[in-house]
Protein backbone atom coordinates (compact mmCIF):
# COMPACT_ATOMS: atom_id res chain seq x y z
CA UNK A 1 0.00 0.00 0.00
CA UNK A 2 1.27 3.78 -0.11
CA UNK A 3 1.55 4.65 3.69
CA UNK A 4 4.48 6.60 2.47
CA UNK A 5 1.85 9.38 0.81
CA UNK A 6 0.39 9.99 4.15
CA UNK A 7 3.89 10.77 5.65
CA UNK A 8 4.07 13.14 1.81
CA UNK A 9 1.17 14.66 2.72
CA UNK A 10 1.92 15.85 6.29
CA UNK A 11 5.08 17.08 5.17
CA UNK A 12 3.62 18.86 2.58
CA UNK A 13 1.11 20.29 4.41
CA UNK A 14 3.53 21.53 6.98
CA UNK A 15 5.84 23.11 4.60
CA UNK A 16 2.75 24.84 2.37
CA UNK A 17 1.45 26.29 5.85
CA UNK A 18 4.42 27.88 6.94
CA UNK A 19 5.14 29.47 3.18
CA UNK A 20 1.47 30.77 3.38
CA UNK A 21 2.20 32.42 7.07
CA UNK A 22 4.71 33.80 5.27
CA UNK A 23 3.09 35.98 2.24
CA UNK A 24 1.33 39.55 2.44
CA UNK A 25 -1.70 40.73 1.05
CA UNK A 26 0.46 40.97 -2.45
CA UNK A 27 1.66 37.58 -2.53
CA UNK A 28 -1.65 36.33 -2.54
CA UNK A 29 -3.06 38.11 -5.37
CA UNK A 30 0.31 37.25 -7.10
CA UNK A 31 0.11 34.62 -10.37
CA UNK A 32 1.13 31.31 -9.84
CA UNK A 33 3.19 28.99 -11.98
CA UNK A 34 -0.76 27.50 -12.42
CA UNK A 35 -1.57 29.35 -15.71
CA UNK A 36 -4.66 32.07 -14.83
CA UNK A 37 -4.64 31.47 -11.12
CA UNK A 38 -3.00 33.64 -8.41
CA UNK A 39 -1.74 32.38 -5.22
CA UNK A 40 -4.36 32.54 -3.21
CA UNK A 41 -6.47 30.76 -6.24
CA UNK A 42 -3.71 27.41 -5.97
CA UNK A 43 -4.69 27.57 -2.45
CA UNK A 44 -8.62 27.79 -3.02
CA UNK A 45 -8.03 24.56 -4.88
CA UNK A 46 -6.38 22.96 -2.21
CA UNK A 47 -8.75 23.80 0.52
CA UNK A 48 -11.91 22.97 -1.77
CA UNK A 49 -10.53 19.85 -1.93
CA UNK A 50 -10.06 18.84 1.55
CA UNK A 51 -13.40 20.07 2.12
CA UNK A 52 -15.20 18.18 -0.47
CA UNK A 53 -13.71 15.14 1.02
CA UNK A 54 -14.51 15.63 4.23
CA UNK A 55 -18.20 17.59 4.05
CA UNK A 56 -19.01 17.47 0.34
CA UNK A 57 -21.69 19.19 -1.01
CA UNK A 58 -24.93 17.12 -1.81
CA UNK A 59 -24.42 15.95 -5.24
CA UNK A 60 -27.05 17.31 -7.85
CA UNK A 61 -28.30 14.21 -10.04
CA UNK A 62 -28.95 16.58 -12.44
CA UNK A 63 -25.83 18.11 -12.88
CA UNK A 64 -23.60 16.67 -15.85
CA UNK A 65 -20.64 14.24 -15.22
CA UNK A 66 -17.31 16.73 -15.19
CA UNK A 67 -13.99 15.85 -16.11
CA UNK A 68 -11.34 16.13 -13.15
CA UNK A 69 -9.97 19.84 -14.00
CA UNK A 70 -13.60 20.73 -14.97
CA UNK A 71 -14.83 19.72 -11.19
CA UNK A 72 -11.35 21.43 -9.55
CA UNK A 73 -12.18 24.26 -11.17
CA UNK A 74 -16.28 24.66 -10.00
CA UNK A 75 -14.44 23.98 -6.17
CA UNK A 76 -12.18 27.03 -6.64
CA UNK A 77 -14.82 29.05 -8.40
CA UNK A 78 -17.30 30.23 -4.97
CA UNK A 79 -13.54 30.54 -3.39
CA UNK A 80 -12.15 33.60 -5.59
CA UNK A 81 -13.47 36.24 -3.65
CA UNK A 82 -12.21 34.68 -0.22
CA UNK A 83 -9.65 36.66 1.83
CA UNK A 84 -6.57 34.60 2.20
CA UNK A 85 -7.78 34.26 6.11
CA UNK A 86 -10.71 32.79 5.16
CA UNK A 87 -8.62 30.09 2.90
CA UNK A 88 -6.38 29.20 5.91
CA UNK A 89 -9.36 28.97 8.26
CA UNK A 90 -11.16 26.28 5.65
CA UNK A 91 -7.48 24.47 5.24
CA UNK A 92 -6.77 24.42 9.13
CA UNK A 93 -10.50 23.11 10.03
CA UNK A 94 -10.51 20.44 7.47
CA UNK A 95 -6.99 18.58 7.22
CA UNK A 96 -6.84 16.04 10.18
CA UNK A 97 -10.88 15.14 8.65
CA UNK A 98 -8.95 14.43 5.48
CA UNK A 99 -5.92 12.99 6.31
CA UNK A 100 -7.83 10.57 8.22
CA UNK A 101 -10.25 9.67 5.19
CA UNK A 102 -6.93 9.13 3.24
CA UNK A 103 -5.29 7.02 5.76
CA UNK A 104 -9.06 4.92 5.89
CA UNK A 105 -7.83 4.13 1.98
CA UNK A 106 -5.39 2.44 3.20
CA UNK A 107 -6.93 -0.57 4.86
CA UNK A 108 -8.31 -3.63 3.02
CA UNK A 109 -10.15 -4.53 1.31
CA UNK A 110 -10.94 -0.36 0.43
CA UNK A 111 -7.28 -0.39 -0.22
CA UNK A 112 -7.53 -2.55 -3.19
CA UNK A 113 -10.87 -1.68 -4.45
CA UNK A 114 -10.90 -0.68 -8.00
CA UNK A 115 -12.78 2.46 -9.08
CA UNK A 116 -13.08 5.30 -11.52
CA UNK A 117 -11.96 8.57 -10.70
CA UNK A 118 -13.23 10.49 -13.62
CA UNK A 119 -11.17 10.83 -16.51
CA UNK A 120 -8.53 10.00 -14.81
CA UNK A 121 -8.95 6.44 -15.30
CA UNK A 122 -9.75 3.74 -12.62
CA UNK A 123 -7.05 2.96 -9.96
CA UNK A 124 -7.40 0.87 -6.86
CA UNK A 125 -8.37 3.54 -4.17
CA UNK A 126 -5.22 3.36 -1.84
CA UNK A 127 -3.63 5.50 -4.83
CA UNK A 128 -6.42 8.49 -4.21
CA UNK A 129 -3.55 9.59 -1.10
CA UNK A 130 -0.51 9.73 -3.43
CA UNK A 131 -2.74 11.45 -6.36
CA UNK A 132 -2.71 14.38 -3.59
CA UNK A 133 0.59 13.65 -2.62
CA UNK A 134 1.50 14.81 -6.46
CA UNK A 135 -1.17 17.48 -6.46
CA UNK A 136 -0.04 19.36 -3.13
CA UNK A 137 3.47 18.74 -4.37
CA UNK A 138 3.31 20.29 -7.80
CA UNK A 139 1.10 23.10 -6.49
CA UNK A 140 3.65 23.48 -3.61
CA UNK A 141 6.99 23.47 -5.34
CA UNK A 142 6.11 24.27 -8.44
CA UNK A 143 3.37 26.18 -8.86
CA UNK A 144 4.36 28.43 -5.54
CA UNK A 145 7.82 27.86 -6.16
CA UNK A 146 9.05 31.77 -5.79
CA UNK A 147 7.27 32.46 -2.73
CA UNK A 148 8.51 28.70 -1.32
CA UNK A 149 11.98 29.66 -2.41
CA UNK A 150 13.26 29.47 1.21
CA UNK A 151 12.36 25.72 2.10
CA UNK A 152 14.78 23.12 2.56
CA UNK A 153 15.28 20.54 -0.68
CA UNK A 154 12.30 17.78 -1.00
CA UNK A 155 13.20 14.60 -0.14
CA UNK A 156 12.69 11.33 -1.63
CA UNK A 157 9.89 10.73 1.18
CA UNK A 158 7.71 13.68 -0.25
CA UNK A 159 8.75 13.23 -3.71
CA UNK A 160 8.25 9.85 -4.76
CA UNK A 161 4.68 9.06 -3.73
CA UNK A 162 3.62 11.66 -6.28
CA UNK A 163 5.73 10.38 -9.37
CA UNK A 164 4.41 6.80 -8.13
CA UNK A 165 0.73 8.64 -9.08
CA UNK A 166 2.42 10.26 -12.47
CA UNK A 167 3.00 6.69 -13.60
CA UNK A 168 0.53 4.74 -12.61
CA UNK A 169 -1.99 7.11 -14.30
CA UNK A 170 -0.34 8.27 -17.41
CA UNK A 171 -1.41 5.14 -19.51
CA UNK A 172 -4.81 5.87 -18.47
CA UNK A 173 -4.67 9.57 -19.06
CA UNK A 174 -4.10 9.59 -22.55
CA UNK A 175 -5.11 6.55 -24.17
CA UNK A 176 -5.16 6.93 -27.67
CA UNK A 177 -2.73 10.11 -27.59
CA UNK A 178 -0.17 7.41 -25.91
CA UNK A 179 -0.52 4.58 -28.01
CA UNK A 180 -0.08 6.55 -30.98
CA UNK A 181 3.25 8.16 -29.74
CA UNK A 182 4.89 5.30 -27.97
CA UNK A 183 6.11 2.85 -30.61
CA UNK A 184 8.92 1.39 -29.01
CA UNK A 185 10.19 0.96 -25.71
CA UNK A 186 12.15 4.13 -23.60
CA UNK A 187 13.19 4.14 -20.76
CA UNK A 188 12.63 7.38 -18.06
CA UNK A 189 15.48 7.76 -15.75
CA UNK A 190 14.48 9.95 -13.22
CA UNK A 191 17.08 11.67 -11.04
CA UNK A 192 17.31 12.98 -7.77
CA UNK A 193 15.03 12.90 -4.82
CA UNK A 194 11.99 10.64 -5.73
CA UNK A 195 13.62 8.78 -8.40
CA UNK A 196 14.04 5.74 -10.42
CA UNK A 197 13.97 4.27 -13.76
CA UNK A 198 10.72 2.94 -15.41
CA UNK A 199 10.20 1.22 -18.99
CA UNK A 200 7.52 2.63 -21.12
CA UNK A 201 6.11 0.13 -23.48
CA UNK A 202 4.16 0.45 -26.72
CA UNK A 203 0.33 -0.21 -26.12
CA UNK A 204 -0.76 -3.79 -25.62
CA UNK A 205 -4.27 -5.32 -26.74
CA UNK A 206 -5.87 -3.24 -23.95
CA UNK A 207 -4.85 -0.28 -25.62
CA UNK A 208 -2.38 1.03 -22.94
CA UNK A 209 0.80 1.75 -22.68
CA UNK A 210 2.66 0.06 -20.27
CA UNK A 211 4.63 1.28 -17.10
CA UNK A 212 6.82 -1.17 -15.51
CA UNK A 213 9.52 0.11 -12.99
CA UNK A 214 12.96 -1.23 -13.80
CA UNK A 215 15.25 -1.34 -16.88
CA UNK A 216 15.03 -3.71 -20.17
CA UNK A 217 16.24 -2.89 -24.09
CA UNK A 218 15.39 0.48 -25.17
CA UNK A 219 15.07 2.47 -28.36
CA UNK A 220 15.98 5.37 -26.10
CA UNK A 221 16.73 6.80 -22.72
CA UNK A 222 15.17 9.64 -21.40
CA UNK A 223 17.23 11.59 -18.26
CA UNK A 224 15.60 14.23 -15.70
CA UNK A 225 15.18 14.69 -12.46
CA UNK A 226 12.26 13.55 -10.76
CA UNK A 227 11.09 17.19 -9.39
CA UNK A 228 11.40 18.28 -12.79
CA UNK A 229 9.30 15.26 -14.27
CA UNK A 230 6.82 16.97 -11.47
CA UNK A 231 6.81 20.05 -13.85
CA UNK A 232 6.98 19.41 -17.53
CA UNK A 233 4.79 15.90 -17.25
CA UNK A 234 1.88 18.95 -16.97
CA UNK A 235 3.08 21.20 -19.65
CA UNK A 236 4.34 23.78 -16.85
CA UNK A 237 7.46 23.93 -18.41
CA UNK A 238 8.84 22.45 -21.98
CA UNK A 239 10.70 19.22 -21.24
CA UNK A 240 13.49 20.10 -23.66
CA UNK A 241 14.53 22.84 -20.85
CA UNK A 242 15.13 19.81 -18.40
CA UNK A 243 15.60 16.42 -20.04
CA UNK A 244 18.42 14.56 -21.83
CA UNK A 245 17.87 11.64 -24.95
CA UNK A 246 20.25 9.23 -25.12
CA UNK A 247 19.16 6.74 -28.59
CA UNK A 248 16.78 7.16 -30.71
CA UNK A 249 15.59 11.39 -29.96
CA UNK A 250 12.42 10.49 -32.86
CA UNK A 251 10.75 8.02 -30.79
CA UNK A 252 11.54 9.61 -27.13
CA UNK A 253 10.09 13.27 -28.50
CA UNK A 254 7.40 11.87 -29.76
CA UNK A 255 6.35 10.40 -25.94
CA UNK A 256 7.77 13.88 -24.24
CA UNK A 257 5.73 15.88 -27.10
CA UNK A 258 2.31 14.09 -26.14
CA UNK A 259 2.77 13.17 -22.03
CA UNK A 260 0.82 16.16 -20.42
CA UNK A 261 -0.38 14.61 -16.86
CA UNK A 262 -3.25 16.05 -14.81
Amino acid sequence: MTEQAISALRDIHHQMREVLTGLDVGQWAEPSGCEGWRVQDVVAHVTSNLKNTVDPAPADQNAPELKAEEAMDALVEPRLGWSPEQLLAEYDQYFEGWIGAMSSLQEEPTASTVAPLADLGSHQLHLVANAFAFDHYCHLRIDLADQASALPPATDDMVRPGIDWMLAGLPQMQVEELAAAVQEPLLLDLTGPGGGQWVIGPADESGLVSVSEGSAEVAATITSSAHDFVSWGTKRSDWRQACSIDGNSDAATAFLDTVNII
